[in-house]
């Protein structure tokens, strides 16, 4: 694997998505990388915290806020 290989795959190892064999792979690369791989491997880390942080939680439908609604009135009257 050369690096161009490696930060493709370290961007798949940050979220978990590198199969058993690919792992062992990148492990090696990481190995033979040393210091510039563990950079890679932080920035990764880095841009996906970033990404996920940038996202907004879904808004909650006006149905499932009546249903909720419902069951929470339901709980007092009983």
């Amino acid at each position: 694997m050369n690096f161009e290989e490696f930060q493709n795959q370290s961007r798949l190892y940050v979220i978990g998505a590198l199969d058993p064999e690919e792992l062992e792979e990148f492990e090696r690369a990481r190995k033979k990388f040393g210091k510039k791989a563990e950079k890679c491997i932080t920035e990764c880390y880095g841009l996906h915290e970033a990404f996920a942080l940038s996202l907004r939680p879904a808004k909650a439908s006006a149905a499932i806020k009546e249903r909720l609604m419902s069951m929470v009135r339901a709980r007092k009257e009983a």
